[in-house]
């Protein structure tokens, strides 16, 4: 069956709907999306309605108002950030609204600004929304976090593209990787997530004390796991009871570093999009846990003003395996966003862990004790490729093969 444009955004937009967030009868939903997202989003509250919410919330963005302030603005409107937007998201998660976020962010919109009034906003705003934030990475509510082809991004995807043509070609991929191009998405999504379980399952029972990741491209890295870890993937049950999928696409599973307990080199096999700016050929050496070398090759003071956000945002709060062919590795492109790119190569992740990730995580002092990480960021990026392996190393020192040339073994 040959499905037209809108058709396949009509599935796409009630795959978000059932299987992202899976709003349930009386559901509440909210939903943040840029300004060229409309067409999509209203699609989105139809499919909600017709589930039965109970009421859909829209927060539409321009992303170049954020260019608007770092170029014009004084240091004091760089700063300044209203307490009533926080207590706005804080009140939406306390009254239970699911979060549907959909993004189609320019990769390198703020790549002439300075990185220093960019780092001092986004510590900022992640201080003010510290408490939501957490809550969310705790599945205190069901949310899900999915993407749509603007022509900023679709330019950087497909340079060689008009830009009419880079949109459709991304939107093609957008609905290849998230299967909604397929007869039945419900029934695929069903299928994928339960052999992801089958392997977070496995995982968690062999309760390795570490992994050892080693690519072509310099990679050589142990990961201390934390004790008690818990692996995750695919659809999670949130605090509420309602089972989603929280990245669209996803091919991830994953769990927690202990913080102090990673050594040698990760070198990233993919260049990361960062607060707006580009980093490429990141190369950075852990020692006990910790960032103690970093480089890129483009993009270091970015790096750098990153990792110094606070303490824990120089150690690693996720390590995530995928096989390098998922389908979003199949496309063969570069998408620089990290919603995708992540769920085409293994990957870690500089600051916040999810407690979520390990036993009784919920409560502070466990996680904290378990080898947790804190931090105000929380940010991926990939170090896994098609000449990848990866080692369980169980508490004897014995190792067991998990992926060969980036595939899983077991």
């Amino acid at each position: 069956m040959t499905m037209n444009f809108e058709e396949r955004l009509a599935r796409y937009a009630e795959l978000l709907v059932k299987v992202g967030v899976n709003l349930p009868q009386g559901g509440k939903l909210l939903v943040n999306a840029p300004l060229a997202a409309a067409p999509l989003v209203r699609l989105v509250a139809r499919a909600a309605y017709r589930a039965g919410a109970l009421d859909v919330r829209v927060n539409y963005f321009d992303e170049h108002l954020s260019l608007a302030l770092y170029e014009e603005g004084s240091d004091d409107a760089v700063a300044h950030l209203p307490a009533w937007a926080a207590q706005e998201a804080q009140n939406m998660l306390e009254d239970g609204y699911a979060r549907l976020a959909i993004r189609g962010d320019d990769p390198a919109l703020l790549r002439d600004v300075n990185p220093e009034r960019v780092a001092q906003r986004s510590k900022l705003q992640a201080q003010a929304g510290k408490a939501v934030s957490e809550a969310i990475s705790g599945f205190q509510v069901n949310w899900c976090v999915a993407a749509m082809s603007t022509p900023a991004w679709a330019s950087t995807v497909y340079p060689d593209l008009p830009q009419e043509e880079a949109v459709s070609k991304l939107w093609d991929d957008i609905f290849t990787v998230t299967r909604a191009d397929q007869l039945d998405p419900v029934a695929a999504w069903k299928a994928h997530t339960d052999e992801l379980e089958r392997l977070t399952q496995l995982l968690t029972e062999k309760q390795y004390a570490s992994l050892h990741l080693k690519s072509d491209l310099g990679t050589d890295l142990t990961v201390g796991l934390a004790d008690g870890h818990i692996w995750q993937g695919g659809a999670e049950t949130a605090r509420n009871g309602i089972r989603g999928v929280p990245n669209l696409p996803t091919d991830e599973v994953f769990t927690m570093p202990h913080r102090d307990r990673v050594d040698g080199w990760a070198v990233a096999s993919k260049p990361l999009s960062v607060r707006g700016q580009l980093v490429e050929g990141i190369r950075v050496r852990f020692e006990h846990g910790r960032a103690v070398e970093i480089h890129a090759d483009k993009g270091q003071d970015v790096l750098q003003k990153l990792i110094e956000t606070d303490e824990g945002a120089a150690h690693l709060g996720e390590v995530a395996l995928v096989k390098a062919s998922a389908p979003v590795a199949q496309t063969g492109t570069l998408f620089y966003n990290t919603l995708f790119d992540e769920n085409a190569a293994s990957h870690i992740a500089f600051g916040r862990c999810y407690p979520t990730n390990v036993q009784h995580g919920e409560n502070p002092e466990a996680l904290k004790a378990a080898g947790g990480n804190d931090s105000l960021i929380h940010v991926d990026w990939m170090i896994g490729n098609a000449q990848t392996d990866v080692d369980g190393v169980t508490a004897s020192g014995e190792r067991e093969a998990l992926m060969r040339g980036g595939e899983w073994v077991i």
